[in-house]
């Protein structure tokens, strides 16, 4: 009976091992697509900073002026092409509250009011987090951009986002 008992004890280790096996390799080849695909920029306009009336820089944008697009955010993206943000577009100015539980990059969000002056800004937010990253002011438009862009652009409350969209 002890044998059998190691019999038994030797087939059990083995397909234990053997599943250890499909589980890290995630069950499908190693040139398989990942189980979310991020979500690739799409540009629709170009905006620029300005500031005493005068641009001091231009990105491209991606807009979300949908409820499901402002939703959807940076959601399934792992970051931004260099050069490139995303504008929210809201129908009203009012406090805008963005969650970061499923974005995976960090990021510094710009709030402007209606006129377009930027009246808040929140830098190096954190990805993934619970926390809701909310604005201080009232505003009608949010910016977008890569953890560390305000601070390598020196962008400041008071200054200005201009945009022109280029594609429907």
């Amino acid at each position: 009976m002890a044998e059998n008992m190691n019999g038994v004890s030797l087939a059990i280790a083995a397909l234990v091992f053997a599943l250890m096996g499909v589980g890290c390799r995630g069950g499908t080849d190693s040139g398989s697509a990942p189980v979310t695909p991020s979500i690739a920029f799409e540009k629709h306009g170009e905006l620029r900073l300005e500031r005493g009336g005068a641009p001091y820089l231009t990105i491209d944008i991606e807009i979300a002026d949908s409820d499901s697009s402002r939703m959807r955010g940076m959601m399934q993206r792992t970051g931004f092409p260099d050069g490139t943000g995303m504008l929210f577009i809201f129908p009203a100015e009012e406090i805008q509250t963005f969650w970061m539980a499923n974005t995976p990059v960090a990021l510094d969000i710009l709030f402007a009011d209606a006129d377009s002056q930027i009246v808040d800004i929140h830098k190096y937010t954190r990805p993934l987090s619970p926390e809701n990253v909310t604005s201080d002011q009232p505003a009608r438009f949010v910016l977008e951009v890569p953890a560390g862009f305000v601070d390598s652009h020196g962008v400041i409350e008071t200054d200005y986002l201009a945009w022109v969209r280029t594609t429907p």
